[in-house]
């Protein structure tokens, strides 16, 4: 299976509420307006038998946000309803889901061979300033995270985080020098079967004093990077076994060098993850100018999928006990098993487009509509007429996994999409 590494560019990061010894307490700066833990109790958040609440308001950290305050009638908005009912979902903290069963596979990992060093984040408010998300990990201003088509905006100032190294700053500045943060990010995106607009991740951050690799006789950067990739490739044997692995070298704005770490597995190199020796600018401007660090990042669905054979990432927020039943706390890499293929249907559109229109609006807009019955959208035709005007042509795949879909229902929700998109899009449909 190959699985895009799209959710991993950024490879992981900021926030509000934190665990320190179990117990938590308040940062200063999250929002003006919230904070960040879930309401929901561990037993509720374990049980497989979970339903998705709609929501009017969040108990985030015991402070109310309504739709209003993250779904806003503004023109720099880009937040939909869909993306406001995930918020405080948090499938990684569900122990009998594949991503809390991952996420508890890597703590294990961390427990066992650091001595409960590593101090652990899962619960961090997902709403951060762009000052977090950006300007605190050296994203440059002109990166392409930053634009409207790619990330979530609550106003200019705020976003939905689109990686876990949104914290990294915060934490430590906080005195934090080994940490993991767990959460889910959100970045507008495709649709297809690698791709939702939200996803999870973890971070690891380790930070190093001029003791430790004076006494290995090596420069702080070369100790830095030996001591992350034995980190790493152990983790890997932990996750998938005695696998083939080797390094790749590659950019990321707050690590230099920057590597990704691959293994090959079913036949087939698979990217786990991001990782690098932080930038010193980083440390230095969080007060830990005289160390050195290394940070990591992996997308927990990207391995998830490969651990459990899950074919679609959608199935990760399905309520269906079909699949919510076949896993187990603890129990890494039991494989699903298919439970019905209902047969796709399939809907052309074609419009011309404008120089604002961009591939993620179109699948923003077939999302607020179909939600996750929308299982795939295909451009399948592009042509320039003679007058210059360029006319597009894409194929939009409907499909439940849990029922058969009626023609009435998909013609309705098609005739909807194409409403919104000639509305909303500002297309001329064809």
């Amino acid at each position: 299976m190959m699985i895009s590494s799209v959710h991993t560019t950024l490879f992981v990061g900021a926030s509000l509420f934190r665990h320190s010894n179990n117990s938590l307490r308040s940062l200063a700066f999250c929002l003006p307006f919230s904070s960040a833990t879930a309401s929901l109790s561990t037993d509720k958040l374990s049980n497989k038998k979970w339903r998705q609440p709609v929501f009017s308001s969040l108990d985030l950290g015991g402070v109310k946000i309504t739709k209003q305050d993250v779904v806003r009638d503004d023109p720099t908005n880009n937040v939909p309803d869909n993306i406001f009912s995930k918020l405080g979902m948090q499938l990684h903290r569900r122990d009998q889901h594949p991503l809390g069963i991952l996420k508890n596979a890597i703590y294990e990992y961390f427990d066992t061979n650091y001595s409960n060093k590593f101090n652990k984040f899962d619960d961090l408010c997902p709403i951060v300033s762009l000052k977090q998300n950006f300007d605190d990990v050296l994203v440059p201003e002109d990166h392409v995270s930053r634009s409207y088509n790619d990330t979530y905006y609550i106003d200019p100032q705020t976003v939905l985080r689109c990686h876990t190294s949104a914290h990294q700053a915060e934490l430590l500045r906080d005195g934090y020098t080994h940490f993991l943060v767990t959460g889910d990010v959100y970045r507008r995106d495709s649709i297809d079967s690698t791709h939702y607009p939200v996803f999870h991740q973890m971070e690891g951050f380790r930070v190093f004093v001029p003791e430790e690799w004076e006494a290995s006789g090596m420069d702080a950067t070369s100790f830095s990077a030996a001591d992350l990739k034995k980190c790493l490739e152990g983790l890997a044997r932990h996750l998938f076994g005695d696998v083939e692995m080797r390094w790749v070298d590659t950019y990321f704005p707050f690590t230099n060098p920057s590597f990704e770490l691959e293994i090959y597995f079913k036949e087939k190199w698979l990217e786990v993850l991001g990782c690098g020796v932080t930038e010193q600018e980083i440390l230095k401007r969080n007060g830990v100018s005289n160390n050195v660090a290394w940070a990591f990042g992996l997308g927990l669905e990207r391995l998830a999928m490969v651990l459990f054979d899950i074919p679609d990432i959608r199935l990760f927020w399905s309520n269906d006990e079909r699949f919510t039943s076949q896993f187990s706390k603890g129990q890494l890499g039991v494989k699903f098993k298919p439970f019905s293929k209902y047969p796709p249907c399939y809907k052309d559109i074609s419009f011309w487009i404008n120089e604002s229109f961009t591939e993620n609006n179109l699948c923003e807009v077939v999302r607020g509509v179909a939600g996750d019955l929308a299982e795939e959208v295909q451009l399948i035709d592009n042509f320039t007429n003679k007058k210059g005007m360029t006319s597009h042509c894409y194929r939009i795949a409907y499909r439940s996994m849990e029922r058969s879909l009626t023609d009435d229902e998909i013609n309705d929700l098609q005739w909807k999409v194409r409403e919104l998109v000639q509305n909303k899009l500002e297309v001329v449909i064809r």
